[in-house]
């Protein structure tokens, strides 16, 4: 089966919800983080879950696939409980926070497990989520719990 690899762009709060998404339980080291300061780029290489597939039954198996995620126009990038000297240490994904700011400018903030925060702040919202070559199998698929209160 031939299929094209996923490449979105996001402009807009409701843009980078789509982007969330596809990224949710996605995988990265430390290593793979990187801050361009000169050129107000942010980058990250994921091992993506590909949700897609799974939810229209495409494939039989669970599938994974080397994506780029990138964001230009940054200000400034902070984070939280990220260890940037641990660079094989691995991290999962969770979520992508997105605000105003008083200056007109944006907050994007990625959750990952372990209460790990990237906080960028941005000029303007230019997002890319990019895959990279081909997926391949993965043994298992991420469980969500729910929590009841």
């Amino acid at each position: 089966m031939i299929r094209k690899n996923l490449k979105l762009r996001a402009t807009s709060f409701e843009d980078l919800k789509v982007i969330s998404a596809h990224l949710q339980d996605g995988i990265t080291q430390v290593g793979n983080i990187v801050h361009l300061k000169k050129n107000k780029i942010f980058l990250i290489e994921f091992n993506r879950f590909m949700w897609e597939d799974v939810e229209r039954g495409v494939f039989r198996k669970n599938r994974r696939v080397q994506s780029i995620f990138k964001l230009e126009n940054i200000i400034s990038v902070s984070s939280k409980n990220l260890n940037q000297k641990k660079k094989d240490r691995f991290l999962e994904f969770l979520v992508i926070e997105t605000n105003n700011l008083s200056d007109k400018s944006y907050e994007i903030i990625l959750h990952f497990a372990g209460n790990i925060l990237i906080k960028i702040n941005v000029e303007a919202i230019d997002c890319l989520l990019d895959d990279q070559g081909e997926s391949w199998e993965t043994k298992s698929k991420p469980k969500h719990t729910l929590l009841n209160d």
